[in-house]
């Protein structure tokens, strides 16, 4: 089968997991439109020799989206009618994709109508599609229409419909090119499918006349001349059909060269921004889309309906004589008439009466050669001689200078733009390195061509010519079936595929939480509860109390249902992903699709129940992690609801439930819970403590010794979640205040709670509170215990109790860390806010001035750390502080994990696991709300930075994905071992461009988003700089001997490091080497531009530090510095600080003093002023990779152990 015509046959449409293009989940109406999915294919992915469709296949085919309806077909209504259109999709590696579409209305699903509560008889946009690698558009088209037909036929077809799809798709071969005719048929037609000889033009199976009906001469050729100058291109028609055909018609009219930009004929409508994406393209576009909220700067932008170009740039035109020869030669093809009007009648021969010949008949494959042909004696004629100026060296392919001084000479004309820019273009350069490569046997057309001109023969000559005719090669119909018997299979809509039993029941649960959601939605008011059963008009017509008894009987209906997931959820298998159940989704549909909290407290209810009947509260690690996060979901609905008894439930619940670590000590899921933000709240526990008071009045019991007990009960849970201790202090003092409690009662409180911290810390080593020693600059120094355990802190832990009173009775006003005391002066001060809260920046500087110097060990990984990113706040655009993920640290390892950190978090830094990729995680990158990781199996994976949930597989690359960059725009950049660099549009897929190609492996990669300038190199030892937005390379920096390890461009400067024991600094606009920094006595692993000062950093496996300054005659060295022992892996230089991490785990923190008046010293070099500030000590663990926080003075590195080191110089500034 893997020399078939038909790939697969495809059906999209209206799918079981209903969203609208916004993303909005669930049936919203008619007047929306929803997302296409794919219902059903012949063969399976599992069962097919081709790689499975691409997965925007049916965003593509249905680039409207879905829209539902309440009618189908009419014939007396045009816009019911079936569609029958071509797309042509692109793949990575360039190569195309060919599909035949016929859109119509189809009837809903039941048990999608069921499930969403659709109207009955309603009707949704479907399109079936067949698929292939061939451009045969014909018989691609004409097969389809036949089993569309077949389908909806008042006869029937005697075998089943899916059978007959099946039999087609098996069984018909490609012809060989000019040697065979297939034939075969469907039911009673006979089709037939041949191609032709490979030594002539390529094949285009599409006829050209709606390219010149469409467009006059004068436009046609500026719209070819903008397609062959690479201009952004944008073609417009109310027809899905004509955007492909001329799109595949301009491909076809710029051979021998090839598109090499980005090439959507028809690109879906929520896809429209792309439009104003920087690079060339050639886009199709519905005239109905409105890009009025577009850019559209630069845009060549043709209406195909009104014959009309628009465009901001000029398009230089194309220079004589070849601009009249042009315009002569389509005016006689296309108007012979009016050419020949004066002529003679008299059979004179001469082109002209052959085209005279060609205009008498109707417009066929004649008149699409002669077209071809006219565009092919263009080229021959513009760049006649161009071969004796190629030149197959490293740094220039072909010899633009000289081949425009003799076209000048030979036109007496001055170098013309077109040709100018023509010559520079991307087209132009792949056509010159396939006519000089070696690989590249056949002599190319265009020098035939030019070779018959020069000789006065036919230009036809150059075609082949084959007398022989096609062997006839014919495909039996099948006998299988019950044809024999006269049985007739009628449909009154398309069929689906037999599914299997995984699709049957994946499907089931889909439409099973769907229908939950719907039954309980929660979109309407509380005080109006009976709506909630639907949209019955019964429910209008009870009473007050019957409403209340429906309403009665959706609660218990909901907590039997979340009672009998709940169990179902604790009984899966050692096999089984919580996370990923049926039962995990279903109660997370009613927690989130309900208002009133039904959901989220019965859920908590559940929880409750079971543990009162006995239950020992214990979950397995997979459990654990599914259990936290509904109950995560849970309480943040609560919270939006102001569910108090909801959030106190879940609280008090998350205490008891547990599961054991390594070491087999209880972690409790309250723990997980501190993001939270409701705990930091003062009237939260405020209410909670008046609770527990009136949950355990009693008259027998002292008041005092109640309100101590249930304080405790208060520091207890405050503990559990990891409060810091200021906070939490804070809180309980201020409660204890107002019940009047005594002296000793306060010193009892606090004791327990520093108590149950010293417990807590001395396992989870969540802070560093001992104080510290000082030294002779009066910086703390680290200590001496990180190295010998990073994760039992016993010295530190014990400073907690033991200076606990003295901290509460101090008479001295030395600024130690004082919570009590500190509070005190919050509350006599006026430094709360008006309702009694402590302002955050209080909470956060009491509780830094607490901890000093503080490594910690992350624990999650089970392979070696291969890649480490931290967002920063520049790529989440965090300008006013209020972006929760900023200084979170994504690891990627050798166990295929990618894994988040929240630093935090002291104690439960991991926030999310990532789990799609199967090779070894190589590259990460992230934005505002998503990461991108690439791997060695060769693929590149988006992930929702929210849900963690994978929302993209990017697959084209040929070999491990080394570099990966999140840019603007929705676009992914990354960098291959295959020596490619690719651009990818992360909502559709689809590689966009091939924006760059080395000769080998690229290892590193820098994009300035700003200019569009992109650099990268790798083993081939050469910096390659392009400019994307042009579509072109700018340079080859040739000058390394080995491999180039690292890579860093600022403006108009690009440095390098490389395994040649030197440093380079280019010129990105001259191309060429300003300097070489030559003082390292081993590869340079890493280079830094510190842009506070316009120093250069560079580190090597020689362990030096080198600071180089700009002077007047060149760079020097100003500062060596030594301290660590081992290869340096990173360096990041900030505005104030500048972090450093080697491969034995050593890391170090430099800053810049600052002067006390008048800023930075003036005396002494810039760059030199860099001073080592603070590094911990180091532990016994080779490093792979390190990222380092500057905002917040963390640095964190990855080991091959997969341990993660994360320190934390935590200092005011």
């Amino acid at each position: 089968m893997a020399n078939n015509i038909f790939e697969y046959f495809v059906v999209c449409g209206l799918g079981p997991e209903i969203r609208t293009l916004d993303m909005d989940k669930g049936f919203h109406g008619t007047e929306v439109l929803y997302m296409p999915s794919q219902l059903d294919q012949f063969p399976s992915s599992d069962h097919s020799l081709y790689p499975p469709p691409p997965p925007q296949l049916s965003t593509c085919v249905l680039p409207a989206g879905v829209e539902v309806y309440s009618s189908g077909f009419d014939p007396n209504n045009p816009a019911t009618f079936p569609r029958s259109y071509p797309i042509v999709l692109t793949e990575g590696d360039g190569s195309k994709i060919y599909v035949s579409c016929i859109a119509f209305r189809d009837p809903v699903s039941e048990d999608i109508a069921e499930a969403y509560r659709i109207p009955s008889n309603s009707f949704a946009d479907k399109c079936i599609c067949l698929v292939s690698h061939s451009p045969s558009f014909r018989v691609l088209r004409n097969a389809l229409e036949e089993i569309f037909a077949l389908c909806f036929s008042d006869g029937g077809s005697s075998k089943p419909l899916w059978e007959v799809i099946a039999y087609m798709v098996t069984n018909v071969p490609l012809p060989t090119p000019g040697k065979d005719r297939v034939l075969f048929s469907i039911e009673n037609c006979l089709l037939s499918v041949e191609a032709p000889l490979k030594t002539g033009l390529p094949h285009a199976d599409i006829s050209f006349q709606p390219l010149v009906q469409c467009l006059d001469i004068d436009n046609l050729i500026k719209l070819f001349t903008a397609v062959l100058l690479e201009r952004r291109t944008l073609l417009r028609a109310n027809k899905y059909s004509l955007l492909t055909l001329v799109s595949e018609a301009m491909c076809h009219l710029i051979f021998p060269f090839r598109w090499q930009h980005v090439y959507i004929p028809l690109i879906f409508f929520s896809g429209v921004d792309y439009i104003d994406a920087p690079t060339p393209y050639m886009m199709g576009l519905h005239s109905g889309v409105d890009t009025s909220g577009l850019t559209m700067d630069g845009v060549v932008v043709v209406d195909l309906e009104y014959n009309r170009i628009t465009t901001s740039e000029e398009i230089p035109p194309i220079p004589e004589p070849e601009l009249s020869l042009l315009r002569d030669e389509m005016t006689k093809l296309l108007h012979p008439s009016v050419v020949g009007i004066d002529l003679m009648t008299a059979g004179l021969g001469g082109s002209c009466e052959y085209y005279a010949k060609l205009g008498s008949k109707p417009w066929g494959e004649d008149h699409d050669l002669q077209f071809r042909l006219i565009f092919l004696k263009f080229f021959a004629s513009l760049l006649g001689g161009y071969r004796n100026f190629l030149e197959n060296t490293a740094t220039c392919a072909f010899n633009v200078e000289a081949f425009l001084r003799k076209r000048s000479r030979s036109t007496n004309q001055p170098s013309d733009p077109m040709i100018t820019q023509f010559l520079n273009t991307q087209g132009f350069l792949d056509f010159v390195e396939r006519g000089t490569s070696p690989d590249e046997n056949n002599v190319n057309l265009l020098d035939k061509l030019q070779d018959a001109i020069g000789r006065g023969q036919n230009p036809m000559s150059i075609f082949p010519s084959s007398l022989m005719e096609p062997e006839i090669i014919t495909i039996s119909e099948s006998d299988t079936g019950t044809s024999g018997s006269g049985a007739k299979y009628t449909y009154d809509r398309f069929p689906s595929n037999i599914r299997s039993e995984e699709e049957e029941e994946k499907r089931k649960q889909i439409l099973a939480v769907a229908s939950g959601a719907f039954d309980y939605p929660g979109r309407h008011s509380p005080r109006s509860p009976s709506v909630l059963v639907g949209k019955n008009s019964k429910v209008d017509t009870l009473s007050p109390i019957e409403r209340a008894a429906e309403r009665d009987r959706m609660v218990l209906d909901i907590k039997v249902k979340l009672q009998g997931l709940w169990l179902r959820l604790l009984k899966l298998g050692a096999t089984d992903d919580p996370l990923s159940s049926f039962e995990h989704g279903t109660i997370s549909a009613l927690i989130e699709f309900d208002a009133e909290g039904i959901g989220g407290s019965g859920f908590v209810e559940c929880i409750r129940e079971h543990i009162n009947s006995g239950w020992h509260c214990q979950l397995t690690d997979e459990q654990f992690i599914a259990v936290k996060e509904l109950l995560k979901t849970a309480i943040g609905r609560a919270i939006s609801r102001n569910d108090v008894v909801t959030i106190r439930d879940a609280l008090e619940v998350s205490a008891e439930i547990y599961k054991k670590d390594v070491n087999n000590v209880q972690d409790y899921i309250q723990r997980h819970l501190l993001s939270i933000s409701i705990w930091e709240e003062l009237r939260f526990w405020e209410g909670y403590f008046d609770y527990l008071m009136d949950r355990s009045s009693s008259s027998s019991v002292n008041y005092a010794t109640q309100v101590s007990s249930q304080l405790t009960v208060v520091a207890s849970h405050m503990a559990g979640l990891g409060l810091p201790d200021a906070d939490a202090w804070y809180m309980i003092e201020t409660i204890a205040e107002k019940q009047k409690v005594g002296f000793k009662q306060f010193i009892k409180l606090r004791g327990f709670l520093s108590h149950i911290q010293q417990v807590r810390i001395g396992y989870w080593g969540n802070s560093s509170i001992k104080a510290p020693s000082v030294s002779s600059q009066g910086l703390p120094s680290p200590s001496p215990k990180d190295a010998a355990n990073e994760k039992y802190q016993p010295a530190e832990a014990s400073g907690v109790g033991r200076s606990w009173v003295q901290s509460m009775f101090s008479k001295e006003n030395a600024p130690r860390a004082n919570s009590f005391g500190h509070v005190r002066r919050w509350t006599s001060d006026g430094g709360a806010s008006e309702n009694g809260t402590p302002h955050r920046q209080d909470l956060s500087s009491a509780a830094q001035k607490k901890l000093q110097t503080s490594v910690r060990t992350l624990r999650g990984h089970t392979g070696a750390i291969t890649a480490l990113h931290c967002v920063t706040r520049r790529e989440v655009w965090d300008l006013v502080g209020d972006r929760e993920d900023a200084g979170f640290f994504i690891s990627g390892s050798t166990d295929c994990l990618v894994k988040i950190w929240d630093p935090s978090l002291r104690g439960s830094e991991l926030r999310g696991t990532l789990k799609g990729h199967t090779g070894t995680v190589r590259a990460i990158s992230s934005d505002r709300g998503k990461i991108v990781s690439g791997s060695d199996d060769h693929s590149v994976i988006v992930w929702d930075k929210q849900t963690y949930r994978l929302l993209e597989e990017l697959k084209g690359h040929d070999a491990q994905v080394s570099c990966v960059r999140m840019l603007s725009g929705e676009r992914v950049l990354t960098a291959s071992h295959d020596g490619s660099v690719k651009m990818w549009d992360v909502r559709t897929d689809t590689c966009v461009a091939t924006v760059g190609r080395c000769s080998s492996a690229v290892l590193c990669m820098e994009y300035d988003d700003s200019s569009g300038i992109l650099a990268a190199a790798g083993r081939d030892a050469v910096a390659n700089i392009w400019d994307i937005r042009a579509g072109k390379q700018m340079h080859k920096l040739l000058g390394h001997t080995k491999w180039i390890r690292s890579i860093r461009m600022v403006d108009d400067t690009v440095i390098t490091g490389s395994d040649d024991w030197t440093a380079r600094i280019w010129s990105v606009s001259r191309g060429t080497c300003d300097t070489v920094l030559a003082c390292h006595g081993g590869p340079v692993q890493c280079v830094e531009y510190s842009l506070s000062d316009k120093g250069i950093i560079t580190g090597s496996t020689d362990g030096l530090i080198r600071f180089w300054e700009k002077e007047e005659g060149g760079i020097r060295c100003v500062k060596n510095v030594t301290i660590h022992s081992s290869a340096i892996v990173s360096i990041n230089a900030g505005e104030h600080w500048l972090g450093i991490g080697a491969a034995d785990n050593s890391m170090s923190l430099f800053h810049r003093p600052q002067e006390r008046i008048g800023g930075l010293s003036s005396s002494g070099p810039k760059v030199g002023g860099w001073q080592l500030y603070r590094t911990p000590q180091k532990t016994l663990a080779v490093v792979r990779c390190i990222a380092s926080d500057l905002e917040r003075k963390r640095i964190c590195s990855g080991g091959r152990n997969g341990l993660l080191r994360l320190w934390d110089a935590t200092i005011n500034i």
